[in-house]
């Protein structure tokens, strides 16, 4: 299920399930869910020295309820998150 705002186009082109509600799916929990994962995870970024103003988090749900996080980062975010996650890595 994409966001609220989102026009249910990615990559690949139209994602039917993105635009339709399906009764009985319980999109909220799945919501609650990455909103707080993104949460989570926009702190540890802070605490690990990321610009989280240059990062883009959003929680959604998929067409099955689940909750998805959404990151988006410039090119040079994307380098210093890669970075600090082969130096956590090792």
């Amino acid at each position: 299920m994409c966001d609220i705002g989102g026009d249910g186009f990615d990559a690949d082109g139209l994602d039917p399930d993105a635009l339709l509600w399906v009764r009985g799916v319980d999109y909220l929990t799945g919501w609650r869910d990455a909103t707080r994962a993104a949460a989570e995870l926009g702190d540890a970024l802070a605490e690990a020295g990321v610009d989280v103003a240059a990062a883009k988090l959003r929680a959604v749900s998929a067409a099955d309820g689940s909750g998805v996080v959404r990151l988006e980062l410039s090119p040079a975010t994307a380098r210093k998150v890669a970075k600090l996650a082969r130096v956590a890595a090792a």
